[in-house]
């Protein structure tokens, strides 16, 4: 078995992110190993926003991109802090983008060894019309991919 120096946590900000970033420093505490705690602002949320500001909103896409990222990065750090972890190395990255093709890639790019992400999200319902990111990422993760089911 290869050994776990880095450990990737998809965080979506749902209901589930405390219990599932709790589960993974719990599992990169023994094995003294790195946390990249990985989110993703979703391109349809984008579009969304693009579309308004045409017509009602003041706010650009890039605006919104930009508020997101910052508030989605001191959330991390928030939830980092209320998990009182001071000796654990970890980073944060925020992408846009499909979510599972973006945590693929983060996978690769921050060369983690492991995965850690609920089994069902913000949408809360997992695989209703073209599968959740969860079953996606299983298909395509270069690496092991542990998957919390979360009620």
């Amino acid at each position: 078995m290869k050994t776990i120096h880095r450990i990737l946590v998809a965080i979506d900000f749902s209901q589930f992110s405390k219990f599932i970033l709790e589960y993974a420093v719990n599992l990169a505490v023994p094995l003294n190993a790195d946390l990249v705690l990985a989110n993703v602002i979703n391109q349809r949320d984008i579009d969304i926003v693009s579309k308004l500001s045409l017509n009602i909103s003041s706010m650009s896409a890039q605006e919104y991109i930009d508020q997101t990222r910052n508030e989605r990065l001191q959330a991390m750090d928030a939830m980092m802090h209320d998990l009182r972890v001071t000796h654990l190395k970890y980073q944060k990255i925020i992408k846009t983008g499909a979510p599972f093709v973006e945590l693929v890639q983060a996978i690769t790019d921050t060369q983690s060894d492991l995965a850690v992400m609920g089994s069902k999200g913000r949408g809360n319902i997992a695989g209703v019309l073209f599968g959740s990111t969860a079953e996606k990422l299983f298909r395509r993760s270069p690496v092991p991919l542990l998957s919390l089911r979360v009620v």
